[in-house]
């Protein structure tokens, strides 16, 4: 073959060769790439840190021996619904431990009904101030709470109405289902026992309440 026949025939397979190229590139350009995961930022955590103010309803019992006097005179059981207000302030440490202060008052049927066989008694109303300590989950949102402080309120026996000192403890859950509503679940205990009127020695009772709080963007 010469020189002239061999450079023909290289010219006439070159446009075979580059649309071979070209085939190849494109199907290298269909082959499936791999797509990075989309970014997802994470869910804020819950800050308790603020003033909050709510509402809340329960139920009160007493024992058969919650209201004795000084000479042996028993008041008998006292129970009845309860409701009011609460005032407070959080502060959260960490995403796991919040602390906070908080008053309340409580109005309610909270009475002796059986008054024809003894001593008729009532508690119209009571309040308290507290501190709280408790451990937040789920994001913060969760609050597990312990709860203890002072207590004062009005004995009725009677006539004679009587201002009562004592304590007050307890613990409960609290659920932030909203970024400035909660829902709230607490058991107290209450004792009334020290005041400078000598009749009366002890009243004592048992609370149920569930709650809501509405937060506030004060002292963040």
């Amino acid at each position: 073959m010469t020189a002239r026949a061999a450079l023909h025939r290289a010219m006439c397979a070159l446009p075979f060769a580059t649309a071979l190229a070209a085939g190849s590139a494109s199907a290298a350009d269909l082959s499936p790439r791999y797509a990075a995961p989309a970014y997802t930022a994470p869910q804020p955590v819950y800050s308790w840190t603020g003033l909050y103010a709510g509402l809340n309803a329960g139920y009160a019992t007493s024992s058969d021996d919650a209201f004795n006097n000084l000479v042996g005179t028993s008041g008998g059981k006292i129970k009845g619904a309860v409701g009011g207000v609460q005032i407070g302030y959080n502060y959260q440490l960490s995403p796991m431990f919040v602390v906070g202060i908080e008053n309340d008052f409580e109005g309610g049927d909270l009475k002796n009904h059986d008054a024809v066989n003894s001593a008729a008694v009532s508690l119209p109303w009571y309040m308290t101030g507290r501190a709280r300590a408790g451990i937040a989950t789920m994001d913060s949102r969760l609050l597990f709470f312990g709860t203890a402080g002072l207590a004062t309120g009005e004995l009725k026996d009677g006539g004679l109405n009587k201002m009562k000192m004592g304590w007050t403890a307890g613990g409960g859950v609290e659920w932030a289902f909203l970024p400035k509503w909660s829902a709230k679940a607490e058991y107290l205990y209450t004792e009334f026992k020290h005041d400078n009127l000598p009749d009366w020695n002890a009243a004592k009772f048992h609370s149920v309440r569930v709650g809501m709080n509405y937060r506030f963007d004060l002292f963040r």
